[in-house]
């Protein structure tokens, strides 16, 4: 029987690892050492909090997802989240303002969250958000950006504040990026991947993972380019199709076989870098761990969602704690009821229970509709 992966653990080392070669590169740098030696000593801290929480019984999961803008200004082709109106060209006026994620970051900090996950939209459109985030030295804040807006002022933060950490979506070579993204935009992510290297700064890539590429950006070829250009971690998302035309770049059991077996060998071959997939990992690390279990996410308006991919809640922390919110109806539904943990073939398993997730909603009285 194949050992069980463990994903938050498989995490939590390889961002040990990342700041143990930061410190061996920078040791010139004390300004880059002193960061990374003090969040070293505030991930420990943050990691007694969430067990002393689970002894009260709370489970505290060390990621959050935080979706800090609904606006974007790409139309990449099969976005779930335009599909799903959660992405739209114009930012609407009642999402959560930046003093109202930074009351959301310190929460998350107190609770002993280490690793908050900017995404959007597009996150580089919330500078007064980012900035706030750079503040909070006790947390690591990937920034999961299309990349078209990371300028000078951008580098010089980053460069300032060295627990904002740039995540680059690429979807494999020119052709493939731009047709999916947009002329121009691969040859914008390169210059950036250069420039962030060159400054020393640390960065990631995002990929969305289809039928179509998924040879490509699992190939030991296109991770070497980047690992050459610094990369220190690459996250693989596999495509979610949420219209019948888009559901052929879904990838199947074969794709899926191929791409596991190839990031095992990269984790082998890569141990400067940082493989993550969903929702491979997750299958392998014993079930979905959304809902709290491993991470949950919190939408532009500030309801809080089992997932990116199940745009469903029942709790929005502008009037809840996020340990409220932890312990909603259907989070706890979704835990403790199995819905997480059952078997299934591929895909997001979340989505594909989207119905029962709005029956247990209409359970609570409550409107089953996606939140916006």
């Amino acid at each position: 029987m194949a050992e069980r992966f463990d994903i938050q653990s498989y995490m939590t080392r390889g961002v040990e690892r990342i700041v143990e070669s930061s410190l061996k590169a920078t040791f010139k740098d004390p300004r880059e050492s002193a960061f990374m030696l003090r969040f070293a000593a505030a991930s420990k801290k943050a990691a007694k909090r969430r067990e002393k929480l689970a002894a009260e019984g709370t489970n505290v999961p060390p990621f959050l997802i935080a979706s800090i803008t609904s606006k974007c200004n790409l139309h990449c082709a099969g976005c779930y989240s335009r599909c799903n109106s959660a992405t739209v060209d114009k930012a609407p006026v009642n999402q959560l303002s930046g003093e109202e994620w930074s009351r959301i970051f310190s929460e998350a900090g107190s609770l002993g969250m280490s690793y908050i996950l900017l995404a959007g939209g597009e996150p580089l459109l919330r500078r007064d958000v980012v900035e706030a985030a750079g503040e909070r030295q006790d947390i690591i804040f990937p920034i999961f950006t299309n990349g078209t807006f990371l300028d000078e002022r951008y580098m010089k933060l980053f460069d300032k504040k060295r627990n904002l950490i740039p995540v680059m979506s690429i979807e494999g070579n020119r052709s493939v990026t731009d047709t999916r993204r947009g002329r121009g935009v691969y040859d914008k992510l390169v210059t950036n991947m250069d420039a962030l290297h060159s400054r020393g700064l640390i960065f990631g890539a995002s990929v969305t993972v289809t039928t179509e590429n998924v040879a490509e950006v699992s190939s030991p070829e296109f991770i070497d380019s980047l690992s050459s250009r610094g990369c220190k971690l690459v996250i693989y998302v596999e495509f979610v199709p949420v219209t019948e035309e888009a559901s052929h770049l879904a990838p199947g059991d074969a794709e899926r076989d191929k791409l596991n077996t190839a990031i095992a060998n990269l984790r082998k071959d890569h141990e400067e870098m940082v493989f993550v997939s969903f929702p491979g990992d997750e299958k392998s690390s014993g079930g979905c761990i959304a809902a709290g279990r491993g991470f949950f996410h919190i939408n532009s308006h500030g309801g809080a969602e089992p997932c990116p991919f199940s745009p469903y809640s029942d709790s929005n922390v502008r009037n809840t704690s996020l340990k409220e919110a932890l312990n909603s109806p259907l989070f706890r539904t979704l835990r403790d009821g199995g819905y997480l943990l059952e078997d299934h073939e591929g895909g997001c398993i979340l989505y594909k229970k989207r119905i029962e997730v709005e029956q247990i909603l209409a359970e609570e009285n409550r409107p089953a509709q996606a939140t916006e």
